[in-house]
């Protein structure tokens, strides 16, 4: 039986279908993983400009022919967001046309969020939730001749096109995770698709391009938060055990990490994408970061931070243990706004949590990360301004990522829109385009400078609302982005940290040797920090 697994986005990140893969190829050694992306997201030009290529607007047609022409196999595995469902669809469409007797199935975050759109398309089966253990017993049932359609986490289509809906598995349990093969990275089995030539082996080169000299790691899964714009909000429909945190031991990350080093030596750098990694318990943040510093050794960063679990403590910690970075969700200022997205992050827990992450910066740490969302067509004028206050406020050093907003369908944002009358479709291609208004080139500023009072108090009397007409400053808005993204780029050049600035430019520094020199005689780390005080309980005092 063969089997081949289709990966459709921006980039070769890919982490949850890197697992998958791995995983089945464990139990299918012939499997085979098959990448299709596109290379303009990570230019200079596209990050610059903020519109970033995507796959549905950069493959055409032929491409697709290409890329059905190559799925022969005997069951046919895809994964896809739901930015590329219509192109998945398309692809889709055609292996079906071309290889009729092959099993289809589409798994992979759109199938999770939209199940009624995905079996809507021309496959056998969708897979609705974890991957992993649930494809394991599909593919079993298969080689056996069994009926699958009793198998959890998977909806099924039959010839005359009755859906079968079925309950979920239970989540994985740490110690299920434990015994699950490291994903995939740099297998000999995986291609990835180009322009003119169809698939070819993933080399070195195309993980340089993707993540320069770092390496994109996972440990904890699950959100403790149910934030309504995001697609958490359905895993946790689906199980509430999603909000709990959920990973493998220390030394699972810690020898995940050497074996992909041990096989690239140029990796120098790891970016961790969990969703709440700092939700994580003390004492088990405490043996990761020791098992890192005396085992690992490269710097870290962390993504996903929420601030209310941001904490001096822990910060002291994973800095010693070699953390020197963290992207942290703000999204808005306005009480009303966080209030309305369900993220309950008051703005005076993201002045607190700023304070922490800028007092590492710039000693030990580049200046933190905080990802904003604007152009939400409820917000107010004063909506805006309270963001734009906040960051005004906000300790510094610390750079930006401005995202338009976008709706994902079936999330709790998608039905308090709908309930405002606002139509979807209008804001739905924005995320990563985000209008040169006065508001936005405003953020950029905020990066670079803060200004005086007085004129800040001037700049903001020319704020508008993004409902409201207004000009646009494309030119100035080129201006800001690039100078912006320079100082974001000098923050990481500062310390060799070359995980932002993809390309053979970095794996050459580190060939000669700069890059390791320069992390170990010329990067800071802080003295191993004292454990925190047990909390004490007040004694009972009879009369």
């Amino acid at each position: 039986m063969r089997i081949q697994l289709v990966c459709l986005e921006d980039g070769i990140t890919s982490c949850g279908f890197r697992k998958l893969a791995a995983y089945t190829a464990r139990l299918h050694p012939g499997t085979g993983s098959y990448y299709v992306s596109t290379r303009s997201y990570r230019t200079v030009r596209a990050a610059v400009s903020g519109k970033m290529g995507t796959l549905s607007t950069l493959l055409d047609g032929e491409d697709v022919e290409t890329i059905a022409r190559e799925l022969r196999g005997d069951v046919i595995g895809f994964s896809s967001m739901t930015g590329y469902a219509a192109l998945t669809r398309s692809v889709i469409r055609r292996v079906r046309e071309l290889n009729p007797s092959a099993y289809i199935v589409w798994g992979g975050i759109h199938p999770i969020i939209e199940p009624e759109d995905a079996i809507d398309a021309d496959v056998n089966a969708i897979c609705t939730g974890e991957g992993e253990f649930a494809f394991g017993e599909l593919l079993e049932g298969l080689e056996r001749g069994c009926d699958l359609t009793g198998t959890r986490n998977f909806w099924f289509k039959s010839g005359d096109g009755t859906v079968t809906r079925n309950a979920f598995l239970p989540l994985q349990t740490p110690e299920e995770m434990e015994q699950l093969p490291f994903p995939q990275y740099g297998d000999p089995r995986e291609r990835i698709y180009e322009r003119g030539k169809g698939f070819v082996p993933v080399t070195v080169d195309d993980y340089l391009h993707n993540d320069g000299l770092g390496y994109p790691a996972l440990w904890s899964i699950g959100c403790p938060l149910h934030c309504s714009y995001c697609g958490n909000t359905k895993f946790i429909a689906n199980d509430p055990k999603y909000r709990r945190l959920r990973h493998p031991s220390a030394r699972y990350i810690v020898e995940q990490v050497k074996d992909a080093k041990r096989r690239f030596p140029h990796l120098s750098q790891v970016s961790f994408h969990d969703d709440s990694f700092m939700a994580i318990r003390y004492a088990e943040l405490e043996d990761f970061a020791e098992l890192w510093r005396a085992e690992v050794g490269l710097p870290f960063a962390v993504y996903g931070v929420i601030p209310t679990y941001v904490k001096r403590d822990k910060f002291e910690l994973l800095t010693w243990g070699g953390m020197n970075r963290i992207r942290m969700g703000i999204q808005s200022g306005s009480k009303a706004i966080l209030d309305f997205y369900k993220r309950p992050t008051p703005p005076e827990k993201i002045l607190a949590a700023g304070s922490v992450a800028s007092s590492f910066a710039p000693k030990y740490h580049i200046p933190p990360v905080y990802d904003i969302i604007m152009d939400n067509p409820i917000e107010t004028r004063e909506d805006v301004i309270a963001t734009l206050e906040l960051l005004y406020r906000l300790a510094r050093p610390y750079t930006l990522l401005i995202y338009s907003l976008k709706v994902i369908p079936n999330t709790g944002l998608a039905d308090a829109m709908e309930a405002r009358g606002i139509d979807l479709d209008e804001i739905d291609d924005s995320y990563l385009i985000v209008p040169p208004r006065v508001a936005n080139l405003l953020l950029y500023l905020l990066v670079l400078w803060r200004p005086p009072r007085w004129l800040w108090e001037r700049l903001l009397s020319r704020v508008r609302a993004s409902s409201e007409p207004q000009p646009l400053y494309p030119r100035l808005g080129w201006v800001l982005r690039a100078l912006s993204l320079t100082k974001r780029v000098l923050g990481h050049l500062r310390v060799m940290d070359l995980s932002i600035t993809p390309g053979k430019t970095s794996y050459r520094l580190w060939r000669v040797g700069v890059v390791g020199l320069w992390q170990r005689w010329f990067v800071r780390r802080p003295p191993r920090p004292d454990p925190p005080a047990p909390a004490t309980v007040p004694l009972r005092v009879s009369g």
